[in-house]
């Protein structure tokens, strides 16, 4: 497996698949062919389809300025959903050209070739091997991840929690309209301000933590800087739930990024034996994977035991199997924005099961994500990030 760094990017929203890698293709693209005059960019897949509501022409004519770019919503045979075409001219000939894919979080590849963005760091492939490997060796999930990563893991954890913080922040400080044509209003300032008559702890506790992920991701949707977790469509989740645990409950920070390590390793296992693209598996590869993450997070900060931390991570996943990717108008809005305020909570109530149910559960985190990547390549394309089905198809 990677590094878990490549499962935390700071970028802009509001798509890691369809901004932060297109942009970071174009990039890699330019430095290639430094002399060309011109570049045209064919965008296939769910680029295609959903592209101009994610502004994936915006991200990359902010690398490759004036670049032409075309929405092929015909070809069919694609070795990725997110598939680009990259061609670089001079003097109106070609001269070099390069197709890359955008795998999901952010990451790309470049069909061909042995192009390694990020490089492997842990012979473990899967979340067993990582257990067996922490209880022969009688070490914590924050241990493990500290000691394959090395001691610059902790500084990045650190940088990437500031950005989390300054996004939740920031949008819980945004009013207005979010852009796009839907006339959305934000929504997090609403909530976090508001506290009804005679409110529960545990009201008031849902609905602050809502109020974070509607912060978070109004800002990926109104394309300002957020950090993928393990995307931009899911980027809300994880950090609500994390400033809520620091900010309202008083956990030190240490323990923070010690949960985040652990997030980001569960991220990993996803993202290395399934997928975290929306468009290759649905919504349950991008919510799933950020619910799986904070369960683990959670249940880390509470100080369960590895056991119990893999329980919460696999409630989490189960309860999102089937989710599907039908972003209304291309946008990252609706269902996208809500999505990320139930599935923080649904991550505390996985790790509230997982505390007192751990020793009679009967499906483990590797069999449950094997089982969400088969349900996504079951999954009609236009349930996967396509805007052809589910409320995409029937909002008006």
């Amino acid at each position: 497996m990677k590094s878990i760094k490549g499962v935390y990017k700071i970028g802009s929203g509001p798509s890691s698949s369809h901004t932060v890698g297109p942009y970071r293709a174009a990039k890699l693209f330019g430095r290639r062919y430094p002399d060309a005059d011109a570049y045209r960019v064919v965008l296939y897949g769910s680029l295609a389809f959903t592209g101009e509501g994610h502004g994936t022409g915006k991200a990359i004519r902010s690398a490759l300025p004036n670049a032409e770019i075309l929405f092929n919503r015909e070809e069919k045979k694609l070795p990725h959903p997110n598939t680009m075409d990259f061609i670089a001219m001079k003097d109106g000939k070609e001269i070099g050209s390069s197709r890359i894919l955008s795998i999901g979080g952010g990451s790309v590849r470049i069909e061909g070739e042995a192009f390694d963005e990020e490089g492997e760091i842990y012979p473990q492939k899967n979340f067993t091997e990582i257990l067996n490997t922490c209880k022969q060796e009688g070490i914590s999930l924050p241990q493990f991840v500290y000691r394959m990563e090395g001691s610059s893991l902790r500084e990045y954890l650190a940088t990437i929690w500031k950005a989390m913080q300054d996004t939740v922040r920031r949008g819980l400080e945004a009013v207005g309209i979010l852009p796009g044509g839907l006339g959305v209003t934000r929504k997090a300032s609403i909530l976090y301000r508001k506290r009804c008559y005679n409110e529960s702890a545990d009201v008031a506790m849902n609905r602050v933590i809502a109020a974070y992920a509607y912060a978070v991701s109004e800002e990926n949707a109104d394309e300002n800087i957020v950090v993928t977790a393990p995307t931009c469509g899911s980027c809300g989740v994880l950090p609500a739930v994390m400033f809520y645990m620091q900010y309202d409950r008083g956990f030190p920070e240490d323990e923070i990024l010690d949960a985040l390590a652990v997030a980001g390793i569960i991220g990993n296992v996803i993202r290395t034996n399934a997928s975290i693209s929306g468009a290759e598996c649905g919504c349950q590869a991008e919510i799933g994977s950020a619910c799986s993450m904070t369960a683990a997070a959670l249940a880390t900060l509470y100080g369960l035991n590895i056991d119990q931390i893999e329980y919460a991570a696999e409630i989490a996943m189960e309860h999102n199997l089937g989710l599907t990717c039908d972003p209304v108008n291309g946008l990252v809005q609706i269902p996208c924005i809500e999505r990320n305020a139930v599935a923080a909570m649904r991550a505390i109530s996985s790790v509230n099961l997982s505390r007192f149910l751990y020793e009679t559960r009967k499906i483990s985190f590797d069999d449950v994500i094997a089982t969400m990547y088969r349900t996504g390549k079951d999954m009609d394309e236009k349930y996967r990030e396509t805007s052809h089905g589910g409320l995409a198809k029937l909002y008006s």
